[in-house]
């Protein structure tokens, strides 16, 4: 290293030194666990929601959506990839899997039997935008996907089940896209207009049955995912923060509406979003930029959003941005908790804003991995949700939690449901309102960019043999727990993995 390069990194490492003593950093904790052994019974409290998380893309045949555009454009059939194709594997699929997702559409009885067998009293799912309103301008909804969902919603109140409903979750009618005014989706002008046709039919038809709303599922790997990713739609790569702050004022702004309409409707309704959560820790806790760019990730990613939503003020990490969104404030009964582990911030000392988020550490031999990479850290379900109860003092709902595991003896997915639950059980004990857990996911889905491979499905599905539905082992484990709560013999043989 030259002297200049030498002196320039002694002076970096001594502001940031300076800072880290005002403000803090993040520390990667050694523990994984709360507790390594308990010797009672975890029981949770009386009308907790136990059930399975789903999405409308993800299962049911979308032919008019945004996601319905770049599947085409990833699918050429007869087994041949596509060069550049954005969803991995699909050619490896039969037309019929990549229209049909997982067969839901005619195996909506038995799925919502499966819910039944496995002793769940909700369910979360999402209404699809586009299958009720293919074209743009249609004075009525399509009549085929209003009578699905009439069929859907009866047979959950047969099977004492209750709906949690999603109105938006990542998918949207590919006209949406269409340019007006020269702008896309979100940032169109007409875009809360044309979300809250959509809401107001929704709730008209099916809000007598529905308390607890989630208007967005995790907004910010939306924008992450589809602005500046680009692997979902609509495929753009913006550069910064303050280039996707319109897309999280449109989806605020809209959130802001849905939550008039359905208030409006039923005084008593919950209404919240959900956020993609993980545990953000340094990749390395000498490393003192690690822990600051960790607790700046951390309340970008998770925070400013739900921060927005709290104070009517939308502040974007690392801009200037601070701007009053009307009719905003104070817009949420609920913090949604969409809980996935932990990830790692890297940093580069000469680069500070080109730092790595990595899914889990290479060097920690002893480090639990699920089929995508993503490191398993049951104690950050404990954290986060201390963190929800301390920024804002709301009853909070677990919307998703999960795995890709595929085997049939899935042991990752059942370590992770009676681990996970028992960090639950003692956010619960530290006062955290937690009011119900949902596990993503009751059956195997398409797992977005990542296509048919990663496996969620407490529940198998045989692509191969018409959508065959079998349960694996985890099924009977979270069946468990909700008929007997977490006992200390499965808790403690859960822990010896950690």
């Amino acid at each position: 290293m030259t002297n200049r390069k030498l002196q320039i990194a002694l002076l970096v490492t001594t502001v940031i030194a300076m800072l880290l003593m005002t403000v803090g950093g993040k520390r990667r904790s050694t523990k994984r666990l709360s507790a390594q052994t308990i010797d009672t019974t975890l029981i949770f409290p009386a009308g907790f929601l136990w059930g399975t998380a789903t999405a409308a893309e993800q299962l049911e045949p979308t032919d008019a959506s945004d996601w319905a555009e770049l599947i085409r454009k990833s699918y050429a059939g007869e087994g041949k990839p596509v060069t550049g194709a954005a969803i991995k594997n699909l050619h490896q699929w039969d037309e019929a899997v990549v229209r049909l997702k997982t067969g839901h559409s005619t195996k909506l009885a038995e799925d919502v039997q499966l819910m039944k067998d496995l002793g769940a009293n909700a369910y979360r799912f999402s209404i699809a935008w586009d299958r009720l309103f293919p074209r743009e301008g249609m004075a009525a909804p399509e009549a085929t996907a209003v009578a699905f969902y009439d069929r859907l919603f009866a047979e959950l109140k047969i099977n004492g089940i209750e709906p949690s409903v999603t109105l938006f979750h990542f998918s949207s009618p590919a006209w949406f896209f269409a340019a007006k005014d020269g702008k896309r989706g979100w940032e169109r002008s007409d875009a809360t207009e044309q979300f809250t046709r959509f809401v107001n039919f929704v709730v008209n038809r099916w809000g007598k049955d529905v308390r607890v709303w989630c208007t967005l599922n995790e907004p910010m790997v939306y924008i992450y995912s589809g602005y500046m990713q680009g692997i979902f739609p609509p495929l753009e790569k913006r550069p910064d923060e303050k280039s996707v702050a319109p897309v999280m004022e449109g989806l605020l702004r809209s959130h802001a509406a849905a939550y008039a309409i359905i208030k409006k409707a039923n005084p008593a309704a919950l209404v919240g979003v959900t956020q993609h959560t993980r545990e953000f820790a340094p990749y390395r806790n000498h490393a003192i930029l690690d822990r600051i760019i960790a607790g700046k990730v951390e309340q970008a990613f998770i925070w400013d959003f739900t921060d927005a939503i709290q104070t009517g003020i939308l502040k974007v990490t690392n801009t200037d941005i601070e701007k009053p969104i009307e009719n905003l404030k104070a817009t949420q009964d609920f913090i949604g908790i969409n809980y996935y582990g932990r990830f790692y911030i890297k940093s580069n000392i000469f680069a500070p804003t080109k730092f790595e988020i990595k899914n889990h550490d290479d060097a920690f031999d002893g480090e639990i991995k699920n089929e995508l990479g993503w490191a398993d850290f049951p104690l950050g379900m404990r954290t986060i949700l201390g963190s929800a109860k301390r920024r804002y003092s709301l009853p909070v709902y677990v919307l998703e939690s999960g795995t890709a595991n595929a085997a049939a003896d899935d042991k990752l997915r059942q370590q992770l449901l009676v681990t996970h639950l028992a960090e639950v059980a003692g956010a619960i004990k530290d006062g955290v309102d937690v009011r119900g857990y949902f596990h993503w996911s009751l059956i195997d889905n398409f797992e977005w960019a990542e296509g048919f491979d990663a496996r969620f499905g407490l529940v198998e599905v045989d692509y191969k043999n018409g959508f065959a539905r079998k349960k694996r082992k985890s099924f009977e484990t979270y069946r468990y727990i909700i008929r007997s709560g977490i006992t200390a013999p499965i808790y403690n043989e859960a822990a010896k993995a950690y």
